[in-house]
């Protein structure tokens, strides 16, 4: 029997481009090769489970025994952003895409936020999130009024210093922003961007939060939770879920190796259910801001921590490693890319070697973690567990 099951999402690490990658705007993105090519880049663990053996990839030389079931999955959502693929993975097909902006957003939508916030916006505007407050945190710190801006990501952010805009009051700005920002105007994630520091010194403090949209259908976190079974997010999960069916939370406030550390202290605890683990760096401190050896170096410290991992598990432990879109860190822009993801499944009740191929969804993800728990979830996606289980 397996009674855990540790998914862990490697933020943006994609594998090359989906088939619709140009309707996206991405020419040819691939994320994973572009890092391999770094000299800062070494994952020994990742291979012998079979990373390199996955269909497509073949710019790494591939193991002869691979030791986990593994595959290619596209996504089938209509976006590429964090929370429409957390959603797939969690078992929520999107057909329509969430609202970006950017020209900014609409006078009517600024009309509403200020007023709501007693307080003038400045910005509004696509933008790097270190540039901004440097272009407007001196105007901030005159007026009081609040940085917003937008990126290419279906998100509206708020950026405040902390000597004029407490942190607490920074997140009640941004659920005001929530409740305004729903229908037509319901962008993916409101992200509060505290900072500190005396220009040109500023810098952004870990207490960023995302205030995210609920996902419009049950996920596998709430089919779990109705059963009584565990549902751990470490990291952003339980942001990006809005709390749905998360009924246990570790926040990640330092880096992705904080985030591998609390999820191996999990694994001297005894539950039966879904933990569920975010890395965001690999997105946010690599992708974005197309820095190539920093992303290699971020996945060789975390193919350290996994090989510590792998070396705890249980005989009831299953392991799932994928990702949820692509942030290629050498294409053009600071975009997300549409890409293809990876699907690593290992454990003792795992068939070692199984090439299941290109799935055609990411909530296959969910089906099988359905399946593996036995409770009733209402998802496109489709169970592979017969096809690695031994």
């Amino acid at each position: 029997m397996i009674n855990r099951v540790f998914l862990i999402v490697l933020d943006s690490c994609g594998i090359g481009g989906a088939a619709d990658a140009k309707i996206f705007g991405d020419d040819n993105p691939d994320t994973l090769k572009t890092i391999a090519a770094s000299k800062n880049f070494h994952t020994p663990n990742l291979s012998r489970l079979g990373l390199f053996n996955i269909d497509g990839i073949n710019f790494c030389p591939r193991e002869k025994n691979p030791q986990s079931s593994f595959a290619r999955v596209v996504e089938a959502s209509n976006g590429k952003d964090t929370t429409i693929g957390h959603w797939e993975i969690a078992g929520i097909i999107s057909a329509q895409p969430l609202p970006t902006y950017p020209e900014g957003f609409p006078p009517e939508v600024v009309a509403e936020l200020e007023k709501n916030f007693g307080r003038k916006i400045l910005c509004n505007k696509p933008y790097s999130g270190t540039k901004v407050i440097h272009d407007y945190g001196q105007a901030h710190e005159v007026t009081g009024d609040l940085i917003v801006y937008t990126s290419a990501d279906s998100v509206l952010q708020i950026a405040a210093h902390e000597k004029i805009v407490p942190v607490d009051e920074l997140y009640n700005f941004c659920r005001t922003a929530r409740k305004i920002m729903q229908g037509v105007h319901g962008v993916g994630r409101i992200i509060a961007r505290p900072f500190i520091g005396e220009f040109p010194n500023y810098e952004r403090t870990p207490r960023r939060h995302d205030f995210s949209l609920k996902p419009p259908a049950e996920t596998i976190l709430d089919a779990l939770n109705k059963k009584n079974l565990a549902t751990i997010g470490v990291g952003k999960i339980h942001d990006i879920f809005a709390g749905q069916g998360v009924n246990r939370s570790l926040d990640v406030n330092v880096d992705n190796s904080d985030g591998m550390n609390k999820t191996l202290r999990l694994m001297n605890e005894n539950f039966r259910g879904l933990c569920f683990v975010n890395l965001v760096d690999f997105d946010m401190k690599f992708g974005h801001r197309r820095d190539v050896d920093g992303y290699a170096q971020a996945m060789t410290d975390f193919d350290a921590q996994l090989g510590e991992f792998l070396g705890v598990m249980r005989e009831d432990d299953l392991l799932m490693i994928t990702a949820d879109h692509g942030c290629d860190p050498a294409a053009k822009g600071t975009d997300h890319t549409r890409e293809n993801v990876p699907l690593i499944v290992y454990g003792s009740k795992v068939r070692a070697g199984v090439n299941l191929g290109t799935l055609q969804s990411f909530a296959d993800i969910a089906a099988t973690i359905a399946e593996i728990f036995s409770v009733e979830l209402d998802t496109p996606g489709k169970s592979f567990l017969g096809c690695i289980r031994k």
